[in-house]
């Protein structure tokens, strides 16, 4: 029998659960998984670091719940959990917060303010209504803020098919309309060239998710790719009897495949399309446009998901680094951060370079995005930067009209200032 592989965790909707300490957040996911996933006490403070479970949600399809920390803790272990659970908010797409009946206060408040600023759709849970009832005015004033309410005994099951069924409606539109990688911009019937480099990074016997990811997407659109490494394209496209509708590349390889690729034919890479998949493309281009004010001495953060062991000539470490460096022409200082870790202060950067965020949720690409606007940073992607700082931007970014359009009007008011 042929084993199915999981979704991967950036294709879930990230369901948090949030709330006091002992409201009963563990029981709440072992009833909507019926399964014992969560370590359950009448000790407050049992669940010390965010418990994911992945599972389907029919007819919604895959979900990933994270049941987190109680974030009324004191205490320095306490400070490490609210940490924790702070960073699930990053990457939360639908929230709930869970409180005993009877109990809802400023904490609570505090949280749906967040999720509110945030824009994350949430879910009010009152829990334990074997012991006490919610205040029906609570109830009416959540309900007048569009909030849905359940009531809920975790422990007996009452209401868990209620909750079910308000994840369903809340659930935001992307999970139910679905998005596209690439495919939309190559059409049904159509096809793309996707170059992909063989290097020592390139994980041995198999592709990197992007182009995985790309391929299916492809596929899922009617339209359907031919593979290639890099060194063979100029080869493949003589080889056509017809252009293709678009060459992807990954960005290492960007100047070569812009050479090897005929001006007719649009280019971009992979990265550039995760900026889009994953992110915010519009934001992410203008954030490119940073490269140009940065001077020797100044700090740029570079921001990987993946807390991957670098090896070689390193993208993230030494490549890119170095292409901006010869861009500006004097000595730029780099940080690197990897996984959830992100700094509190920003300030003291000039630029973020964020990875394409393939192994994330869009939630948590667009929290990091929002973290640096709040602190007047900006914020671009690898396959942007590299492009930017390779002189081939334009030719990269017009596949994307808006973006391309965004990125053109910038330009114009940047003239026009001077």
């Amino acid at each position: 029998m042929q084993m199915l592989l999981p979704s991967p965790k950036g294709y879930r909707l990230h369901i948090g659960i949030f709330g006091r300490r002992n409201v009963g957040k563990s029981s709440l996911l072992n009833a909507i998984t019926r399964q014992q996933v969560s370590i359950i006490s009448e000790f407050a403070g049992t669940t010390t670091d965010p418990v994911e479970k992945a599972m389907e949600l029919l007819p919604l399809g895959p979900v990933l719940f994270i049941d987190t920390a109680g974030i009324d803790d004191a205490g320095a272990l306490g400070d490490l959990r609210v940490e924790k659970t702070r960073q699930a908010f990053d990457r939360t797409e639908l929230a709930i917060i869970a409180t005993e009946a009877g109990s809802w206060g400023d904490f609570e408040e505090q949280i749906l303010g967040e999720m509110t600023r945030r824009q994350t759709p949430a879910i009010v849970v009152f829990n334990k209504i074997d012991l006490a009832q919610p205040e029906a005015a609570c109830e009416v004033r959540l309900r007048d803020l569009k909030i849905p309410t359940v009531r809920t005994n975790a422990t007996t099951g009452a209401g868990i098919s209620d909750l079910r069924q308000a994840i369903l409606d809340a659930a935001p539109t992307e999970f139910t309309r679905g998005a596209t990688i690439l495919s939309d911009l190559v059409g049904p019937g159509e096809f793309a060239v996707l170059v992909v480099p063989i290097d020592k990074e390139a994980p041995k016997g198999r592709l990197i998710l992007p182009q995985v990811q790309s391929i299916r997407d492809l596929l899922d659109g009617d339209s359907w790719c031919l593979v290639v490494k890099e060194r063979e394209l100029r080869a493949a496209l003589l080889a056509l009897n017809k252009k293709p509708k678009l060459v992807v590349t990954d960005s290492q390889a960007l100047l070569k495949v812009a050479a090897d690729t005929p001006c007719d034919v649009p280019m971009t890479s992979f990265s550039i399309l995760f900026a889009r998949f994953k992110g915010d493309l519009v934001t992410l281009v203008m954030g490119a446009r940073a490269v140009d004010g940065l001077r020797a001495g100044d700090r740029v953060l570079i921001a990987e998901a993946c807390a991957h062991h670098p090896i070689g000539e390193d993208i993230g470490r030494v490549k890119i680094p170095r292409w901006i460096t010869q861009y500006v022409g004097g000595k730029i200082q780099f940080d690197h951060t990897l996984g959830h870790d992100f700094p509190t202060d920003l300030s003291p950067y000039k630029l973020v370079i964020h990875c394409g965020a393939c192994m994330w949720n869009r939630k948590e690409m667009l929290s990091r995005i929002l973290r640096c606007h709040e602190a007047g940073v900006p914020i671009t992607n690898y396959g942007l930067a590299i492009a930017y700082s390779l002189g081939i931007f334009e030719r990269a970014l017009k596949p994307f009209p808006a973006a391309f359009e965004a990125y053109l009007q910038t330009g114009a008011e940047a003239m026009v200032a001077r």
